[in-house]
């Protein structure tokens, strides 16, 4: 069998290691390239513990991506979006197709960018190539001919694949979409800092960047393609006392005429063939627990029918932020890309629990 030559360029960051692990795993792949200025010249078995052949493969600095880069014929890069921005056009110059896990190709407007990501954009032609790599949403067929595939972020994840097929459906109201997410440390990457240390984080719970978190418009431009209008949206992130998960409520109403029943088959007929979505019967199903180390996202929603607030409709949706909301999704992407079953290497994988 061909193994496929891939690499992961910033494969120190939690992401980035998520993405070696399932990709040590995988058996069409050989994972050629590492790169990580923080554990360069040391071997992936001594860090991640991997066994096999793997194991001798050694950290390349970050600086020698791009030059190593050209040995693999997809790469991942789990960077910071204006190291992705910068490493991204010499890659495809040189043939080699990429799944950006940062943000720098996710978003269409590049007026987005100052506001959200703090820099001005400077491939706008490659923001119009890139083809945002949410399989359950997005084309299959684009994505297996990109050469550029801008992996979703995790809040967009969760956010998006809850409401798509009511808004798909027409069974929402124009009005706003209200978000609570909540996720776990890892969703703040591998970064040193006070608000980040265990003893400001456990038995706390918080809201953060309210009204100004840069998945907003990735959320807002993912529903607008489904919804075939603008929908205008609130989002709002929280901080968990834990590593990793995230679960989303969100809240919305049901168009006049539209019926719980409607929903309920819109959402099931939307996933039906999605192999890593589940439709619980009711939210009270959907936890942290149940996705947690898998690729899977769990979705559920339900309809008032106390009579407090006629034609209020609640969608949980709970996914792992660094599996389906980073590294799992990318390999998802990969497989696509290269032809292989979308499950390859994700179809076993289980919760961490019991």
């Amino acid at each position: 069998m061909h193994k496929a030559a891939i690499g992961i360029i910033g494969a120190s960051g939690y992401s980035g290691v998520e993405a070696t692990h399932l990709l040590a795993a995988h058996e069409r792949v050989e994972l050629r390239l590492v790169t990580s200025d923080r554990w360069k010249g040391e071997t992936v078995g001594r860090r991640l513990g991997v066994m096999g052949p793997l194991a001798g493969l050694r950290y390349e600095p970050q600086e020698r991506s791009l030059e190593l880069a050209r040995g693999c014929e997809v790469v991942l890069l789990a960077t910071p979006a204006e190291t992705s921005l910068e490493l991204v056009p010499g890659l495809l110059a040189a043939g080699v197709r990429v799944i950006d896990l940062s943000g720098a190709f996710r978003l269409r407007d590049t007026a987005a960018y100052p506001t959200f990501y703090n820099f001005t954009h400077a491939a706008p032609a490659l923001l119009e190539e890139a083809v945002y790599g949410l399989p359950e949403l997005s084309s299959r067929e684009r994505i297996a001919q990109a050469r550029l595939v801008a992996n979703p972020g995790c809040y967009a994840t969760a956010c998006a694949l809850s409401v798509a097929p009511l808004l798909r459906a027409g069974l929402l109201e124009p009005g706003s979409l209200i978000f609570d997410a909540a996720s776990g440390t890892t969703g703040a990457g591998r970064k040193g800092s006070e608000d980040l240390s265990f003893s400001e984080v456990d038995e706390d719970f918080r809201a953060y960047r309210v009204l100004r978190h840069q998945h907003t418009p990735e959320i807002a431009q993912t529903l607008a393609g489904v919804a075939g209008r603008s929908v205008p949206l609130t989002f709002t992130a929280h901080l968990l006392p834990l590593k990793r998960g995230i679960l989303v409520t969100a809240y919305s109403r049901l168009a006049p005429g539209a019926t719980a029943a409607q929903a309920q088959a819109a959402l099931r007929d939307a996933y039906a063939s999605s192999p890593f979505i589940t439709v619980e019967s009711s939210p009270d199903a959907v936890s942290l627990k149940g996705v947690v180390g898998t690729n899977r996202c769990t979705v559920a929603l339900a309809v008032d029918t106390t009579g407090h607030d006629p034609g209020r409709v609640v969608v949980t949706a709970a996914i792992d932020n660094l599996v389906k909301g980073a590294a799992g999704q990318a390999v998802q992407n990969l497989n696509l890309m290269k032809g292989w079953e979308e499950t390859s290497c994700l179809s076993t994988l289980r919760s961490f629990t019991p």
